[in-house]
Order: C-alpha cells, then structure tokens, then sequence
C-alpha cells in the first residue's frame, strides 16, 4: 500500500513544499516540489534576519502547498503523512513549518512528522537519477555544517568528522563579503572566481595534514582579510578575482582530500556530497576527476535540489517510513530543535 508524504521545509530563509509517494520496496517518488527564495527580501541586509525570514513563511507555506498539489494533480484528501523540518535552524523560522503542518495535519486527521533537516540533506541524493546505494561516506556541506559522515543505511550515521569552527559555505560567504560581493556571498565569489587565477595567492589550508577528519576554515577567512589588506584601499577587479579563486581553490582542495581520506580510513567506494556548497561547480569537478582515477563512485543531488527544499523533507520522511524508524505524531503537539545533532536524530 502507497503513502503519500506532504513535506514542509523553513528551516532558514528558503520555504519549500513537495509530495513525494513511496510503495514497499520501492524507491520513493517525488510527484512534484516547489521553492520560495528569500534571497532578494534579505540581500539589503547583508544576510538572514529571522524575524523578517519567519513572517515571509507564513505567507508562502500555503500557497506553496496548492502549487505542489496542482503540479501533482492531487487532491489534499490523498495526503496520508504531513512532514515538517523540526531542526535544526532558525527556532522561528521552524515553528512557522511546525505550525503549519500540525494545523493542517489537525484538519486532515492525518499523523504527522518532524524530520532532520541534515538527514533531508543527506538523502538527498537519492531523488537524482543516479541514486547512491548503502554504505557510503558523506559529505554534509552548507553555510552552517561541514561534516563527513559514514552512512550504513537509514538512521545509521556515524560522525567522522567535523568544523571545529566555521563551516565551508561561512567561509564563502565571509570571504565573499570581505570582497565586497554582498548577499548570498557563496555563489557570487564561485563566479567572481572564474575569472581569477587560483594560484595567485598563497592562502592555508587548514588542518589537511593533521591526522584527522576534522575541518576548520576560520584561518582561511583570516588569511583572506589580510590578503585583501595588503592590496591596498581599492584593489583592481582582477585582484579580487585571483583572490576569490584562491580562495575557492583552498576550501575545495580541504574538502577534497578530506573526503578522499574518509573513503580511504573507512574502506569504502561511495562518496555522496550534499547541502548547498555540493552545487559548487569546482568541486564536483574535481571530485568527479579524481573518482575517475581512482575507481571511486560520487553522487550528488539534482542541482535544484542543492538548497534547502521540501523534496528532502517529504523524501527523508518516507525512507524513515520505510526503514521503520519513523514515529508519527497524532496528539498534533510538536516542537522544534533549532540544535540538533544528527546522530540523535
């Protein structure tokens, strides 16, 4: 018997809705999602303010969910299971996807679920059209999170290792705001780079010969602050350019040989990359390169699907179903995680 999943993300300044079906056995199948960005509402301010964040999805949760049901050619009656990001992230941001899926789950009398936003990140790759296969290593990758994980199935994740400090898409958006490149800092200094020669600035690479799994990346913002300094009061545009490319060249080589290390320390083959800076052109470039070489398998999820969405969510959802790891709520109480830890989860 199918089960029909309506998945709610809000957990910072994206507002997703999907439905998603899964059978027994089978993959899950996402019948149709759609995604509200805040990028434009926050850009004035140089980044997320919460409250501003929580309100806009108030306004989009709703018109999002007759969007999805339209494009799938559903009616509300068919949902059996109404998903929500319960953490973590912004705590208001959360409550407004909590509310909303408790209210509707209340009106339907259908159950519903609170999901790991880290755990919708890392399934991720499942809904592209080169799914993964247990084991693998994975690599959660974000504005918030850096992580290596091993990942022997549904709700089996062990941590290998972590940021001791700034994740790899803070690092981006520091650096990118130190050049001057505004909000979201991440993507504007990836295409400034482009133009930039990545071997014009000696910038650090932070723990990649210490004998761990870990990452650090506010050294590098560190470096990259001192390096625009020397410049001078206004540095050329070409400049700026060698200096974004250096700098994307050193946080993609750490995560690079880090997750090479972690396949290598584990044993296995199977590298899946997720969460926003996976989108990152120069690394999956080089991921791809060097997996060519060595025999090794990555999988990444659809681009679309990079940022947070509620495909993730409604999909987490029903592989949790699926593995019977997954304790609907049918009292309608919920609440939110703003932290969370992934193996808790």
């Amino acid at each position: 018997m199918s089960i029909t999943i309506l998945g709610f993300e809000s957990s910072c300044d994206e507002t997703g809705v999907a439905l998603v079906t899964c059978s027994p056995g089978q993959v899950p199948v996402l019948r149709a999602h759609a995604l509200y960005s805040q990028v434009q509402m926050h850009q004035a301010y140089g980044g997320v303010v919460p409250e501003l964040a929580s309100r806009d999805h108030v306004r989009r949760a709703l018109p999002l969910a007759r969007e999805v049901l339209a494009k799938a050619g559903a009616e509300l009656a068919e949902v059996d299971i109404v998903a929500y990001t319960q953490g973590p992230g912004l705590a208001g941001a959360l409550l407004v996807g909590a509310g909303v899926a408790s209210a509707l789950g209340a009106a339907l009398g259908k159950p519903t679920l609170g999901v790991h936003h880290l755990e919708g990140h890392l399934l991720s790759p499942f809904l592209s059209a080169d799914p993964p296969e247990f084991p693998f290593v994975a690599l959660l990758v974000s504005g918030g999170h850096t992580q290596l994980m091993r990942v022997d199935g549904v709700g089996q994740y062990g941590l290998l290792g972590e940021t001791i400090d700034d994740a790899a898409g803070e690092a981006f958006d520091k650096s990118a705001k130190l050049l001057g490149l505004g909000y979201p800092g991440g993507p504007a200094l990836s295409r400034l780079a482009q133009q930039g020669d990545d071997q014009a600035f000696d910038l650090p690479r932070p723990l990649l010969h210490q004998p761990n799994l870990d990452f650090s990346f506010a050294g590098l913002k560190t470096a990259v602050m001192i390096a625009l300094r020397k410049l001078g009061p206004v540095p050329s545009e070409q400049q700026k350019a060698d200096l974004a490319a250096s700098t994307e060249a050193a946080i993609v080589e750490v995560l690079v040989r880090k997750s090479l290390r972690a396949l290598k320390e584990s044993g296995l083959q199977r590298l899946v990359v997720a969460g926003g800076v996976g989108a990152n052109s120069r690394l999956r470039r080089d991921l791809n390169a060097v997996a060519m070489r060595r025999g090794l398998r990555v999988h990444y999820p659809e681009l679309e699907l990079c940022t947070d969405n509620g495909a993730m969510i409604a999909m987490a959802a029903a592989m949790r179903l699926q593995a019977g790891l997954a304790r609907p709520n049918c009292d309608y109480r919920f609440e939110v995680r703003p932290r969370w830890e992934l193996g808790a989860a």
